[in-house]
């Protein structure tokens, strides 16, 4: 299968670039909080908040000096970032969307094209952080009344402050959006994911995906670190964008 690998496709240099990043920040540790997206209404520099007034797998980077705040270049530097190797299950988080954008973008791109792919990723990229960046603005605005509060706010309010000050990683939201357009348009193609012993057609197996996303996103809890409304962004920007591209078109097998 790696014997046939296009070097000068769209989706082998999109790992290409995500690899890079992911080993640059973890040589570079103050690229991590600079690249990485903050909560978009967080200006300040993470270094007045006491970090032991709240739980974050980032609590290294700001217990160490290397705090940030949102810059507009960290809606797109993000999507090549990746979890840090300090943090549980790190280098898993690269191999799975790797993974994922070789198996179904490979394909994705011979259907549209490197052109049409490209702005597909992109759409549903950013797709992930409208709807991300929309449920932590409404998360800080439930607890505090405002969507961008002071220091003095937030330090009365510490069960917002993980989403205040959270940083957020990852391609996940663009490879949800490509899982969902693999399975729009090759629904009846047959799947297997660890650890079910059988292989699920594409159709169901990515609404089940998108479901636990949604329970997991609503259900919360301590030591959940995953932006579950990320990946629900990615895969609703990627189906909207599939069925306008493919009004009149016949569905693929």
């Amino acid at each position: 299968m790696f014997n046939n690998i296009n070097t000068k496709s769209i989706t082998f240099n999109l790992i290409a670039i995500n690899i890079i990043v992911y080993i640059a920040s973890q040589i570079f540790l103050q690229l991590y909080p600079l690249l990485s997206l903050h909560y978009i209404f967080n200006t300040q520099v993470i270094t007045s908040i006491d970090t032991n007034k709240y739980e974050s797998v980032y609590a290294f980077f700001l217990k160490n000096g290397y705090g940030g705040a949102f810059l507009p270049i960290q809606l797109l530097t993000h999507m090549f970032m990746h979890a840090s190797y300090l943090q549980k299950y790190g280098f898993l988080h690269i191999m799975l969307n790797m993974w994922g954008l070789f198996m179904f973008g490979t394909i994705l791109e011979q259907v549209w094209g490197p052109r049409r792919f490209l702005v597909f990723y992109f759409i549903t990229g950013f797709g992930a952080v409208i709807l991300h960046t929309a449920v932590q603005c409404y998360i800080v605005y439930s607890a505090t009344g405002t969507i961008n509060p002071s220091l003095d706010v937030l330090n009365s309010h510490p069960q917002v402050l993980g989403t205040y000050f959270s940083t957020t990683v990852g391609a996940s939201g663009a490879i949800f959006g490509i899982a969902t357009a693999f399975a729009t348009l090759f629904p009846n193609t047959e799947l297997m994911i660890i650890p079910i012993p059988i292989p699920i057609k594409a159709k169901y197996l990515m609404p089940l995906y998108i479901l636990f996303e949604l329970v997991m996103g609503v259900r919360g809890g301590a030591g959940d670190d995953v932006a579950h409304f990320a990946h629900l962004g990615g895969a609703l920007f990627g189906f909207i964008l599939v069925r306008i591209w493919n009004r009149n078109r016949t569905t693929l097998y």
